[in-house]
């Protein structure tokens, strides 16, 4: 199997995009690499595609594997262990949202709580105890968010991003209502 200059643009392109996500540049094109693939690939496959070695392709799958981005599958017939990412685009991004709260967010949500249960030992401590609370509530509002937006069908995400602007416009009609204020037609409250 060789890459068409076209998948190998997209296949280069993620390993150069994986260093800045936080995974190095053989686990980004092991991960295009099966993305774009029409099957399965086992680790041998790989690695002659890319040009990797089988233990740096070995490696490369294990890290897929823990961050849930890939799957073992096996084919009838053949004894050898295959690898395929989840088909479908919205459980890619479930995933990766979930990873990354469960690796990043999580753990500075924990530290920022335990240090909001300090006793303050000084003003500059009162000042950055004070600031972790804002840093923490937008994080826990952000989350919040996020688990709503992800309990609902990717249509309904498609159909909410879509909106876009939209969204504000109604946000901003809601409040003109809420304190009685008008339209003067232009878009401008009074």
């Amino acid at each position: 199997m060789k890459l068409t200059p076209l998948a190998e643009r997209f296949v280069l392109h993620f390993g150069e995009m994986g260093s800045r996500w936080g995974v190095n540049r053989t686990v980004g094109q092991i991960y295009a690499l099966l993305y774009i693939s029409a099957k399965p690939l086992n680790a041998d496959e790989i690695g002659d595609v890319l040009e990797f070695s089988r233990s740096n392709v070995g490696i490369g799958l294990k890290e897929l594997q823990a961050w849930r981005l890939v799957k073992l599958v096996h084919l009838p017939g053949d004894r050898r262990d295959y690898f395929e990412p989840p088909k479908d685009v919205w459980e890619i991004f479930r995933v990766l949202v979930e990873e990354r709260r469960r690796r990043e967010i999580e753990p500075t949500l924990s530290l920022l709580r335990d240090a909001m249960l300090e006793q303050p030992g000084s003003e500059e401590d009162r000042v950055a105890q004070a600031k972790m609370r804002q840093m923490y509530e937008l994080i826990e509002l952000t989350t919040g968010w996020l688990d709503e937006v992800q309990r609902l069908s990717p249509e309904t995400v498609i159909n909410l991003m879509r909106m876009g602007a939209k969204v504000q416009k109604l946000l901003d009609f809601a409040d003109r209502l809420k304190f009685g204020r008008k339209d003067d037609g232009k878009g401008d409250l009074p």
